[in-house]
């Protein structure tokens, strides 16, 4: 039994490979966190359903997902790292979390209203206003003091929280209080072609997203072809820089190196050179990842294995909070 706190997060396999802003955004800073805290990492196929998905791609999108989480360096024996259906708790607490949740805190969801306005009522999917409930449900199973997220996420621990808070208010002191752990605003990856929009696994055009599975050659060249500013300096300036800030900012993580040391070693020299030089970083930096999930990939069943392994571990946990759960509203237990 580790006596560290509990940590929860997780990514949808939502694409064949994931980017340069999930390595430097989510991965990373998971990597390190895997430390200190009992790291609970989840491939999140349950919420990936909210939009439609080919079967044979969503299976193979989970396996690649799972490899790269491993290749980047989230360790399966340190943290547990698994596939959310492979562990029926998640469902089955989102739907008790459904049944204290508001109608309308749910509508207040920021996610769901931009994404129900773009596909309209039509397509709007039942699943997709359940969304930040099962999410809700994924933390609150692992007891998970901690859930690093993205900003954009904030909305949503907080909902967590409330319903936390609600549940415990009825039923009595049941499951764990969460807090979000906001990752680095400095690592807050853009579209190389489109500078003030996040890099995104869904992006309309792939000239601007640097998949970590690219061929070396494929990346080096989206680099050297990112959109750039006006004038000549080579400075970080978010507002009016942006394209420049975009590359400093990924140069600045994976050299290990300060904005302002990078200001200063390009102090009169062009963006070609900033350019070239970060390829060549990032092509470095992306190598092993790449020959690791590949080899992973090689071999699916011993993948599937630690992953079904991971699961159990999960599943160990996560039915506990749900026994305690269905005890407290008042369902029978199972003979």
């Amino acid at each position: 039994m580790t006596s560290k706190p509990r940590l929860f997060s997780g990514m949808q396999p939502s694409a064949n490979s994931l980017h340069i802003g999930n390595y430097i955004g989510a991965l990373l800073q998971w990597k390190d966190l895997q430390t200190a805290y009992d790291a609970i990492y989840c491939i999140v196929d349950l919420h990936a359903l909210v939009e439609r998905k080919d079967p044979e791609e969503l299976r193979a999108n989970t396996r690649r997902t799972g490899a790269q989480y491993i290749a980047a360096g989230i360790d399966p024996e340190a943290s547990t790292l698994f596939v959310q259906s492979q562990v029926p708790a998640h469902a089955e607490l989102a739907w008790v979390l459904n049944t204290i949740t508001g109608f309308g805190e749910a509508s207040r969801m920021t996610q769901f209203k931009d994404k129900s306005a773009k596909l309209g009522a039509d397509k709007t999917t039942v699943g997709l206003f359940a969304y930040p409930m099962l999410m809700a449900a994924d933390i609150v199973l692992y007891d998970a003091v901690a859930v690093p997220v993205g900003d954009d996420q904030r909305q949503h621990v907080e909902l967590t929280r409330d319903l936390v808070g609600r549940f415990n208010s009825r039923y009595g002191e049941t499951l764990t209080m969460p807090e979000a752990v906001i990752l680095k605003e400095t690592a807050r990856i853009y579209d190389l072609q489109a500078p003030d929009v996040k890099m995104s696994k869904t992006a309309s055009s792939d000239a601007g997203v640097v998949w970590m599975l690219d061929e070396p050659s494929v990346t080096a060249k989206k680099i050297k072809s990112a959109v750039t500013d006006a004038g000549r300096e080579i400075r970080f300036d978010r507002d009016e820089k942006p394209g420049v800030a975009n590359l400093l900012t990924i140069y600045s993580v994976l050299a290990g190196k300060t904005i302002a040391d990078l200001e200063d070693e390009y102090a009169g020299r062009g963006y070609g050179d900033l350019k070239k030089d970060l390829a060549d970083v990032v092509v470095e930096t992306f190598a092993p990842v790449r020959a690791r999930t590949l080899e992973l990939l090689d071999d699916p069943a011993e993948l599937d294995r630690v992953l079904a392994g991971n699961a159990n571990r999960a599943a160990s946990i996560a039915n506990e909070t749900l026994a305690k759960v269905y005890d407290r509203v008042g369902l029978l237990p199972k003979a």
